[in-house]
């Protein structure tokens, strides 16, 4: 495979890679300390942690194509501190202080991944700029001012929200009424984060082996073929990092949904209309519609941006074929040049996507089962450029027996039911992706909040 199709982010360090040739395979059998399935950020980030708090750990890191070839390599290069459940939400579910105690490990990730990036080393663009959020309607101006007084009451992301002078006089973007700006965001440029790690917990030590696929694994006994031959790695402990290419292991199945984000970049743009926009270096962008729509400059002026949209594919499938559509590509111009018409009629060199993870109840999880000598985390939802950062430092803690406040947080030992057999599955996933789509177009209408939206909007995490 020609890995800088992957998209924008590979094809633009294609030549510092080497044209991404892949690590050799698992040719052996072997018995290691800790064995990840999966190398992208998730597993590699925990490779990291673990070799700070023991150096001497035997870490094998297998994955099915190259590091970072799912979505750690094809994001939007967010590095935020959003989590899939709101601060309200938790606090529903596991009270007040549990929820600040969430929201503020999440914002100290933010500052954590540039910390790391920049003592290993790696030249990822990182540049902390913070979310513009804008109200173009008056239901999203109500979403506006719902986010700022969450904000307010649990004391920990310091939201501003902007009138509508402010705005107007910042940001080329015509009909927006409001907005509101949080700074624990920066941009990232993903490709270049999760590559570089690679090499990072590699000069620690640890082995990654490439086009090795999982077979199975159960009580530290994983299986896995490359080249034709199957191997067994005997571990300690065995990390499911595998985020939505989970569904296709027999040991998550059901427990994780593959849905696919996709993405669009421009060519770079003058820094004349980048003035007229308003979206400065370092600073990612979105809108409060229901369809999630996320956005970034690039640090060579190009525009970097996705939203959901594509469907999702009966029996959890997983295929190339599934990384581009035209109909989401047009989507994705149209929105992009109604949020900012100073950049109408830039030429679009890229459109990628790929799966991100999904669990039943869009609620991310880690954890380590001691009797199965299991470990696990994901179900980002998209959320997962810094959240994966957080999890490797809690499974980190957790596989080394380390008392932390992180192994105290709510989202820790969670179990997300599983989703339904087919085709419920199939039937539920997209009734609410077509929904969002037509509750955006409701309030486009009636400039009221959609009656659709609170109706199917627990689909998809609302």
């Amino acid at each position: 495979m020609d890995y800088r199709t992957t998209g924008f982010w590979f094809d633009s360090i294609a030549e510092r890679e080497s044209g991404f040739e892949p690590r050799a395979g698992l040719d052996h059998d072997a018995t290691v300390d800790v064995a990840i399935v999966g190398a992208g950020l998730t597993g590699l980030w925990t490779a990291y942690y673990l070799q700070e708090r023991d150096p001497s750990l035997r870490i094998l890191l297998i994955e099915k194509d190259i590091a970072g070839f799912g979505a750690s390599g094809r994001n939007g290069g967010w590095c935020s501190a959003l989590f899939p459940w709101s601060a309200s939400k938790l606090e529903a579910r596991y009270g007040f202080d549990a929820a600040v105690a969430m929201r503020s490990a999440m914002v100290a990730t933010v500052a954590e991944v540039g910390r790391a990036a920049e003592a290993e080393g790696i030249d990822c663009d990182f540049l902390r700029g913070g979310t513009v959020t804008f109200a173009r309607s008056r239901p999203q101006l109500d979403a506006a001012r719902a986010e700022f007084a969450e904000s307010e009451r649990f004391g920990v992301d310091r939201i501003a929200l902007w009138g509508t002078e402010t705005v107007q006089a910042r940001f080329g973007v015509p009909d927006a009424v409001a907005a509101t700006y949080t700074p624990a965001c920066a941009r990232v440029h993903p490709g270049k984060l999760v590559r570089g790690l690679a090499r990072a917990v590699e000069r620690r030590g640890a082995t990654i082996v490439e086009q090795t696929e999982v077979l199975s694994w159960t009580q530290g006994v994983v299986r896995a073929r490359s080249a034709g031959a199957e191997h067994v790695v005997k571990a300690g402990v065995v990390v499911n990092a595998t985020e939505g290419y989970g569904s296709k292991v027999r040991q998550v199945g059901r427990r994780i949904l593959p849905l696919y984000s996709l993405m669009i970049a421009t060519e770079p743009l003058p820094d004349a209309v980048w003035e007229s926009i308003g979206i400065e270096h370092g600073q990612t962008f979105t809108d409060f519609r229901n369809l999630i729509v996320y956005g970034q400059r690039t640090a060579d002026n190009r525009f970097a941006f996705g939203g959901r949209g594509a469907r999702y594919h009966l029996g959890s499938a997983i295929h190339p074929a599934y990384d581009r559509s035209p109909t989401v590509r047009a989507h994705l111009i149209r929105t992009l040049f109604t949020l900012f018409p100073a950049a109408a009629g830039a030429r679009v060199t890229h459109h990628w996507g790929g799966p991100l993870g999904v669990p039943r109840d869009w609620h991310a999880s880690v954890g380590f089962d001691d009797a199965s000598r299991e470990a696990w985390a994901g179900g980002y939802v998209g959320d997962g450029l810094s959240t994966t950062n957080l999890a490797g430092r809690t499974l980190a803690d957790l596989l080394t027996h380390t008392t932390s406040e992180l192994v105290t947080l709510p989202w820790v030992g969670h179990r997300s039911p599983r989703w339904e057999p087919e085709p419920l599955r199939f039937a539920g996933a997209n009734a609410g992706l077509v929904a969002m789509e037509a509750a955006d177009l409701e309030e486009g209408v009636t400039r009221r909040p959609s009656l659709v939206s609170r109706a199917l909007g627990p689909l998809i995490g609302h």
